[in-house]
């Protein structure tokens, strides 16, 4: 039975994405922005985080650091925010940012990357990229070599998140010691049957697989086939890739985006920690600590991170 926080966010999240209906897929971009910026907004505690704050700008991309008490500044992970591509930032994600850095001892990196439809495909990929190269070599005390480094990010960021391994991987650069994909979004084809099977249990993600498709065409803008790695990472080439913990709730539409790319990635020969959380909804972490389960998930990933560097 459903714990009294979870149905309050469950409520939450139903007002949430009435309220995206009523604004529309893509009339309303300024409406849809705002309502991501609200997600987590289902009590006053998900607000506040014990952490450094800094803002700093990244080969031109804006980013902050997050450097919760303790964290090791030569440990270092870079956080890349969700809101399907078009929306999310900085101020949405600071909370999980820091508790992220709490968890797992990192300086945190989160990086603003280029929005679509404004700026389509690569340009927030390529921000990404370039923060990441950043970051292996510069932290929050200045230029110094990472000791070990991470990559993390929910939904739209955890599709960035494994684009990132795969492009990194094209181009030959270092990988990171490991990587933490958060209720990712990974087939803009659409193929999953969870579309279908939880399409009553999902709160937030309506439409089906006509949501992913609209936002797919709003971020590619036919700068790549939806088939693309870098832009649909579940038909990417996993071979050589770091270890994984990919973190999905079982109420997600988005289920099966997560639970293809685990097996796929397993077969390919990475470590992966498949983890399917019964009853959550999307991106879950983002009500910590209101919500156990989500702090629960942090703490997993903090272990993770911890294990692997």
């Amino acid at each position: 039975m459903a714990s009294r926080q979870l149905k309050t966010v469950i409520s939450h999240l139903h007002g949430l994405a009435a309220r995206t209906a009523q604004a529309g897929a893509t009339a309303d971009i300024t409406a849809n922005r705002r309502i991501v910026d609200e997600y987590a907004d289902v009590d006053p505690s998900v607000r506040r985080f014990d952490a450094d704050v800094r803002r700093i700008e990244v080969e031109g991309v804006p980013c902050e650091w997050l450097r919760a008490r303790g964290a090791d500044p030569d440990r270092r992970l870079l956080y890349i925010h969700g809101g399907g591509w078009t929306a999310g930032g900085l101020d949405s994600h600071r909370p999980l940012s820091a508790r992220i850095s709490e968890a797992t001892g990192c300086a945190v990196l989160a990086v603003d990357y280029r929005l679509a439809p404004e700026h389509p495909f690569p340009a927030g990929f390529d921000d990404c990229v370039a923060a990441y190269r950043w970051l292996r070599e510069n932290g929050p005390e200045g230029a110094r070599a990472a000791r070990s480094v991470f990559v993390a990010g929910d939904s739209a960021g955890g599709n960035l998140t494994l684009a990132l391994l795969l492009g990194l991987k094209q181009r030959g650069l270092p990988l990171p010691d490991a990587a933490i994909p958060i209720s990712p979004a990974t087939d803009f084809l659409a193929t999953g049957d969870s579309y279908r099977t939880r399409a009553e249990s999902d709160p937030i993600i309506k439409g089906g697989p006509d949501a992913i498709r609209l936002l797919a065409a709003a971020y590619l803008q036919g700068r790549a086939k939806p088939d693309d790695p870098l832009a649909s990472p579940l038909h990417g080439d996993f071979a050589g890739l770091p270890p994984l913990l990919v973190q999905v709730g079982d109420a997600e539409v988005l289920l099966d985006d997560s639970t293809r790319v685990a097996e796929k990635a397993r077969k390919a020969g990475v470590d992966v920690t498949l983890e399917v959380w019964p009853e959550m909804p999307h991106v879950w972490h983002a009500f910590a600590p209101f919500l156990p389960e989500a702090s629960e998930a942090i703490e997993h990933i903090g272990a993770f991170v911890r294990k692997h560097g």
